[in-house]
């Protein structure tokens, strides 16, 4: 790829806006589609979520276990679906939250982010708990082939403050102690964006900072910091989760121009036909645009 993930972004951002829609084959979703929970079924509502979302957002978000759970064949399913989004020009972040060490990450990161893969996706999402140096070779490998990778920072599941929220320990020198995690990876993707040059809106580095966390954001005191690092924020939870146009204008503050907001049921409920899920994006992107 000649140029890089977050320029690319920001192209087709400006383009179309910064709604992200996921790609959510949930058997219950299925089911409303009037859809079997087989292959067959999943490669139907693949097709007419692609169909709808061509010339009509910026970027994608296919979540990898719902595919992963039909198996190899259900694989084979979502290597179609990153298909056919490269033809259609939507940019895909592939929601496959990977995080390992060693030769394990850089496996992963072979999957996912180099070329030739069948399932190659734009971006990933990628966990980095394991310590943020153990993404190294993802890290390495995006920027190899002008792909993007985002790091969880701050998820809204309640579960997440138990780690996302710890303080960090100093260390040998006794430095670096008393901040979170959540700050530490916010600063360590800074640095990456920073040493990454490009002087546009967006870094190849992103973060996943959940839509319903605004009042984390303001407790942390990271609103700032967000907005100073050139990350692309996906924030999952518009919608079905609760958060609307407001609470991430609110919540994220001066980072709201980096902001990817995120929306899958709250679209995807739209359907089955092309038209209700192309106007259900158009007035998610009213009340963005508004918000």
């Amino acid at each position: 790829m000649s140029t890089t993930f977050g320029d690319r972004l920001e192209e087709a951002v400006t383009a179309y806006g910064p709604l992200c829609v996921g790609i959510d084959p949930h058997p219950q979703l299925l089911h409303r589609w009037g859809l079997d929970d087989d292959v067959e079924g999943l490669r139907r509502f693949g097709d007419t979520v692609v169909e709808a979302l061509a010339g009509q957002v910026a970027i994608a978000k296919p979540q990898s276990a719902f595919f992963e759970r039909h198996g190899s064949a259900g694989v084979a399913v979502l290597e179609h679906v990153l298909a056919m989004l490269r033809e259609v020009g939507v940019l895909s972040l592939l929601d496959v939250k990977r995080g390992d060490v060693g030769s394990t990450m850089a496996a992963y990161a072979e999957a996912y982010l180099s070329d030739g893969s069948p399932l190659a996706a734009d971006a990933i999402t990628v966990s980095p708990f394991l310590g943020f140096g153990s993404l190294a070779p993802a890290f390495e490998l995006a920027d190899a082939t002008g792909r993007g990778v985002f790091v969880l920072a701050m998820t809204s599941n309640p579960e997440g403050a138990q780690v996302q929220h710890a303080r960090v320990a100093a260390d040998a020198a006794g430095e670096g102690g008393g901040v979170t995690v959540a700050e530490e990876i916010v600063s360590a993707v800074t640095e990456r964006n920073a040493e990454g040059g490009g002087s546009g809106r967006f870094g190849s580095t992103g973060m996943v900072v959940g839509a319903t966390v605004g009042k984390d954001i303001a407790d942390l005191g990271l609103a700032q910091a967000l907005a100073d690092s050139r990350a692309p924020l996906l924030a999952p939870g518009l919608g079905a989760q609760g958060a609307d146009a407001g609470d991430i204008a609110r919540g994220f503050g001066p980072a709201l121009p980096l902001v990817l907001p995120s929306s899958s049921r709250g679209i995807l409920a739209a359907g089955p036909a092309p038209a209700g899920l192309r106007a259900a994006v158009r007035q998610q992107a009213g009340e963005l645009a508004g918000g």
